[in-house]
């Protein structure tokens, strides 16, 4: 067996290992029609697995003790098979046959699943069970399954379980550097943010976690206020120090919340009551920049800056739900109103949007175009080189927007694991219309297609109107 830990030709896998031939017998054999492959790997497998069980020809003990006072747990194993994939267990067995290895319980209970994974390649694992395997695998110096348990809780965030685990795991990523794990667990609370305000997993959530996700645009949620509830809950449990307390405070855009919510969170607040001086600036603005003009307040003030600029609001005043049934069959259009902008000055003003959606947009570089042949045909396009399309425009003359811009976003939702979550966010600017690659890898003519739920497209659009001057007054 190589120095990888696999026998040539192995593919490693969530099951028993496949395998196949190196490709030098592959050329080989090709050319010869009485070639054929002699496969007995799983039976191979299935005898190491029966070597582990029975320790026979053992040379070497593993004691796993949970605690000092605790029963050990005897392995009786090979060191040729342990240092084939852990360089840690070979430098560890070479002048010693008897080893206590001392190991949180959560990891010694996954111990004898830890040594079956060195002997046979493969591993089944629970939610509970990826941090603890994880850290066995980097302990001991297994990358490969390492790689794997970090590939499986990517692929698990979206898992129903009672007490949550996307916040621990993200903890974890952290604690151990793992930046890519942290990033995708970051994005998965970020884009399904309102469910895990309503969970178990929401008390569990660090300071630190709290303000990376404060620092957000891309937050879905309900309204900016449904964000403050949330946050006050949080503080009322975690009595943090006052000036993370404060800080915390201070990351919530008071200005997308309307001046009648403002108003009852100053009287019956009381996270508010607490630290009103640290945060008497931002309500002082958020009020201002709802009774004045949005063009006059930005000569005052800097309104390009995250304090207001909306996050992903769901509230029907920032977008519309659009359930597109059977989305391969034909092109679509619906419309929707957005209020011009989150300022009270203009809550009265609406923008109509007109939405297109197509199924199977042809770019023209793919478009029918006549023959030079004799009979001069049209050459078809094939269905499935076009690709979805969708074009968001407003109704309204863009003379009428003076001082505000739009960002769109565009939301995908998925059923997995049988909740409904978000898959995709697609953002473009009011300077185009469309929404580029869109869809670009879905397959919509595949009723199973992870995109759709019972054959339909869910998607949620959010206008988010973005301030600037147009004009800078002296201070």
């Amino acid at each position: 067996m190589p120095s990888g830990g696999r026998w040539p030709g192995c593919v490693a896998g969530p099951t028993l290992g496949r395998c196949r031939l190196p490709a030098a017998q592959r050329a080989e054999l090709s050319g010869d029609a009485t070639a054929a492959t002699i496969n007995h790997s799983l039976t191979l497998l299935q005898r190491l697995q029966e070597l582990l069980q029975s320790g026979n020809g053992s040379d070497a003990v593993l004691q796993v003790r949970a605690a000092p006072a605790a029963d050990a747990k005897v392995f009786h194993v090979h060191q040729l098979l342990l240092g084939l994939q852990s360089d840690v267990f070979e430098g560890l067995l070479r002048n010693q046959s008897v080893l206590t290895l001392h190991e949180p319980p959560e990891s010694a209970a996954l111990f004898d699943k830890f040594i079956r994974y060195l002997y046979c390649g493969g591993v089944s694992i629970l939610l509970h069970q990826a941090i603890p395997m994880h850290q066995l695998a980097t302990k001991y110096g297994v990358r490969a399954l390492q790689r794997g348990v970090a590939d499986y809780m990517r692929s698990h965030l979206a898992s129903e379980s009672s007490q949550g685990h996307v916040v621990g795991w993200y903890q974890y990523a952290a604690r151990v550097g793992d930046r890519v794990l942290q990033e995708s667990c970051l994005q998965f609370l970020a884009w399904n943010l309102s469910a895990v305000l309503a969970s178990a997993e929401w008390a569990s959530v660090s300071a630190e976690l709290l303000l990376l996700l404060l620092e957000r645009s891309d937050l879905v949620l309900h309204s900016e206020l449904e964000l403050y509830t949330a946050v006050e809950g949080w503080l009322g449990r975690q009595q943090p120090e006052a000036a993370v307390a404060e800080r915390v405070l201070r990351a919530i855009r008071y200005p997308m919340i309307a001046p009648a919510q403002l108003f009852r969170l100053q009287a019956q607040s009381a996270a508010l009551a607490r630290h009103r001086a640290a945060v008497h600036d931002l309500l002082f603005q958020a009020f201002q920049f709802h009774a004045a003009s949005p063009l006059h307040f930005a000569k005052y003030f800097d309104v390009n800056c995250s304090m207001f600029l909306p996050r992903n609001y769901l509230a029907p005043a920032w977008g519309a739900q659009w359930v597109i049934n059977n989305p391969a069959r034909d092109d679509r259009s619906t419309s929707f109103q957005t209020q011009l902008g989150p300022s009270s000055h203009d809550a009265g003003k609406r923008v109509t949007w007109n939405v297109l959606f197509s199924p199977r947009w042809l770019p023209v570089s793919l478009r029918p175009v006549y023959s030079d042949s004799v009979s001069g045909a049209l050459q078809p396009a094939r269905i499935e080189d076009g690709r979805p399309r969708l074009v968001i425009t407003p109704a309204t003359s863009s003379s009428d927007f003076a001082g505000v811009s739009f960002q769109k976003t565009v939301l995908v939702g998925v059923r997995q694991q049988g909740r409904l979550l978000l898959k995709h966010a697609y953002s473009f600017h009011q300077s185009s219309d469309e929404v580029p690659d869109f869809l670009a890898h879905a397959d919509l003519q595949r009723r199973t297609s992870e995109y759709l739920i019972d054959n339909a497209l869910h998607l949620h659009i959010i206008v988010k109107p973005v301030y600037h001057a147009l004009i800078k007054a002296k201070k």
